[in-house]
């Protein structure tokens, strides 16, 4: 797999490049909004509150005790209002950059078919991934989710954030990309691959313990590092010393700070790729947006995790059915 094999050609680069001129002219009209919008805003807030408190300086008799509390009272508001006011100032920068992932990202992704974007709202596939490939969380939010057809297939591809409990006490159960897909050959059951060291351990042993059962793939090093679990494990067995065993070497190679998970359920195959980076994000708008820079590593990455996905939806599919 080399990244030549989906990036853009010519033309479509041609393209991109047309639109990121445009955003580039609106991004620096932005920029010059909120350089002066800012400071505007909160000036006005600052100016109220001092001229409130000069006013009733003026009219309070100084001997009274309770004088100082309405002062309490409306420098509380004037913080709060001048937060509100500094979001409201920065809103351009925020529209702008939430506006060029659903105008350019269709483009940017021109190897994706009927691409759609979206954010912040559950992905449709999310209730079927296994909770054994992730274990407990009671805190989720999800950021970028883009779904669409890459080489034929349905995906949906959503970078998620899975927490059990708040706070520095809290543990991340998934930090990451999610990218669920249809499988070429439905699995009877549920199978999953988890790292030994995986939050998703403990959560193994307690609930799902009489409904799971632990296999081997028969490499010892995967055997050593991963968890494999399974509620048919006629079915699983050849698959885990057979495709899952060589993607996960593969993977292995491919992703290797913190090696992925693979759970199959049913006709749902899901890859995890447990990553803090944000595969999407854009510079500030006090950045211009280059396309070799900005854009071209963002193309590399989708079309990684996609051709990634594609190898790992041939696992129980016979070599035939495969190509």
């Amino acid at each position: 797999m080399e990244a030549a094999d989906f990036m853009p050609d010519e033309a479509d680069i041609a393209s991109i490049k047309r639109n990121l001129a445009a955003y580039e002219a609106r991004r620096a009209s932005a920029y010059r909004q909120v350089r002066w919008r800012v400071p505007l805003f909160v000036g006005l807030v600052l100016v109220f509150v001092a001229l409130v408190a000069w006013l009733f300086n003026m009219i309070a008799d100084p001997h009274e005790q309770w004088v100082s509390t309405p002062h309490v009272f409306l420098y509380v508001i004037g913080f709060v209002a001048a937060i509100l006011v500094y979001f409201q100032a920065i809103k351009p920068r925020s529209t702008l950059q939430q506006s060029f992932r659903k105008t350019l990202l269709p483009i940017i992704f021109g190897f994706i078919r009927d691409m759609r974007y979206q954010r912040d709202v559950t992905p449709n596939s999310f209730d079927r991934l296994p909770r054994e490939t992730i274990g407990t969380f009671n805190n989720k939010r999800f950021d970028d989710i883009i779904s669409g057809r890459y080489e034929g297939f349905p995906f949906e591809l959503y970078e998620a954030d899975l927490r059990q409990g708040a706070g520095k006490s809290g543990s991340i159960a998934f930090k990451g990309v999610v990218v669920a897909f249809e499988t070429i050959v439905p699995f009877p059951g549920i199978l999953v691959a988890t790292r030994r060291s995986d939050v998703a351990v403990g959560f193994f042993r307690g609930i799902f313990a009489s409904n799971m059962q632990e296999l081997s793939c028969g490499v010892p090093e995967l055997d050593a590092a991963y968890d494999f679990r399974t509620d048919n494990i006629e079915a699983a067995r050849p698959l885990v010393s057979g495709r899952l065993a060589q993607a996960l070497t593969w993977l292995g190679e491919t992703w290797p700070d913190d090696p992925a998970r693979i759970a199959l359920n049913g006709s749902d195959g899901f890859l995890l790729l447990p990553q803090t980076k944000d595969f999407f994000e854009l510079p500030d708008i006090s950045v211009p947006l280059d396309y070799a820079k900005h854009v071209a590593p963002m193309i590399a990455d989708m079309g990684a995790m996609l051709a990634t996905a594609a190898l790992v939806r041939k696992i129980g599919a016979k070599d035939e059915a495969a190509g």
